[in-house]
C-alpha cells in the first residue's frame, strides 16, 4: 500500500523525468497549441526532415544495359532496400556538346547551360530533385568518356549551386586497367564542388568486357553494395544537418605575374 510521501516521491521522479527526456516545448501564447522545439537537427522528427531521399546516377556508357549499368543496378539494389529512391540516366549514343567557356550561364545568372539540345539540362533538372550523386562511366584509354566528362562540367560550371553538399561518388568500369586514372579523374570534380567523396571497401571499379560480364566480378559487385550502404548511411545521419559555415568570398590566385 501505497502511503502519501511514496505518492509524492514517485510523482516528482515522474516529473523530473519527462523534463530531462521529452522534448522541449516553445513558449506558447495561452490557447495556443504548444510546438516542440528540437535545437539539434538531427532530433527533428520525421515529418519535419526529408522522409524520402534520391540518388541520381548517371551512366556514362553509350551502352544503356552494359556493364556500367549493371554495376550502377547492383548500388541501386540497396538504395531500395534503405527506402531511397535512385533513377540512372544513361547520356545516350548521340553527341553531346563540351563547354565552350562563354561563360553566359553566369553573365545571364540562367543557372542551367545555354546549350539545350543535349542532356546537360536534364542533369540539372534531376540534380536539383537529388540528394547525391554517382557518376559510372566506361574507362576510354585510361580516362573517363568524354563525353559524360563534357555533360558533368558543364552542369558544374552553370549550376554548381544545385550540387553543393550533396554526396558523391564515381565508379569506373574497365575490361583489365587504366580504372584507377578515370576513376581519380572523375573524383577531381567533386572535390572542386564541396561535395563529400563516398567511399567502399575498395575503388569503385568495376571488371568486365562483354555484356553482363560485369556481374561475374564479384568483388566489384560487393563493392558497389559497400558503396550504396556507406552512401546510405551518411544521406540518414545528414537527412536536416546544417551545412558548415564557409567564407563568403572564394580567394582565387594566379601564379603568373
Amino acid at each position: 500500500m501505497m502511503d502519501r510521501r511514496d505518492f509524492l516521491k514517485n510523482s516528482m521522479i515522474a516529473v523530473a523525468g519527462a523534463a530531462l527526456f521529452g522534448p522541449m516545448v516553445a513558449c506558447s501564447k495561452p490557447g495556443e497549441p504548444q510546438k516542440p522545439v528540437h535545437p539539434d537537427p538531427g532530433l527533428q522528427p520525421l515529418a519535419e526532415r526529408k522522409e524520402k531521399m534520391k540518388v541520381l546516377m548517371i551512366n556514362g556508357s553509350a551502352r544503356a544495359d552494359g556493364n556500367t549499368f549493371c554495376a550502377l543496378s547492383e548500388a541501386a539494389s540497396v538504395f531500395q532496400k534503405q527506402n531511397i529512391d535512385s533513377e540512372i540516366l544513361q547520356i545516350g549514343a548521340k553527341p553531346v556538346r563540351f563547354c565552350i567557356a562563354c561563360g553566359a550561364c553566369m553573365a545571364k545568372k540562367l543557372g542551367k547551360c545555354v546549350f539545350d539540345d543535349d542532356l546537360c539540362n536534364v542533369i540539372v533538372q534531376k540534380m536539383a530533385e537529388s540528394d547525391a550523386l554517382i557518376v559510372g562511366t566506361p574507362v576510354y584509354y585510361g580516362q573517363p568518356n568524354g563525353g559524360v566528362m563534357a555533360l558533368m562540367q558543364r552542369v558544374f560550371f552553370s549550376a554548381g549551386q544545385l550540387v553543393q553538399n550533396k554526396p558523391a561518388a564515381a565508379v569506373a568500369v574497365c575490361r583489365r586497367g587504366g580504372a584507377t586514372a578515370a576513376f581519380q579523374s572523375v573524383n577531381m570534380m567533386f572535390q572542386m564542388m564541396n561535395m563529400p567523396v563516398v567511399t567502399s571497401q575498395y575503388w569503385n571499379i568495376v571488371y568486365g568486357r562483354d555484356k553482363g560480364e560485369a556481374k561475374l566480378d564479384t568483388e566489384g559487385m560487393q563493392t558497389m553494395r559497400t558503396l550504396a550502404s556507406n552512401m546510405s548511411w551518411l544521406l540518414q545521419n545528414l537527412n536536416g544537418k546544417p551545412v558548415p559555415e564557409r567564407e563568403a568570398s572564394r580567394q582565387f590566385m594566379s601564379f603568373i605575374r
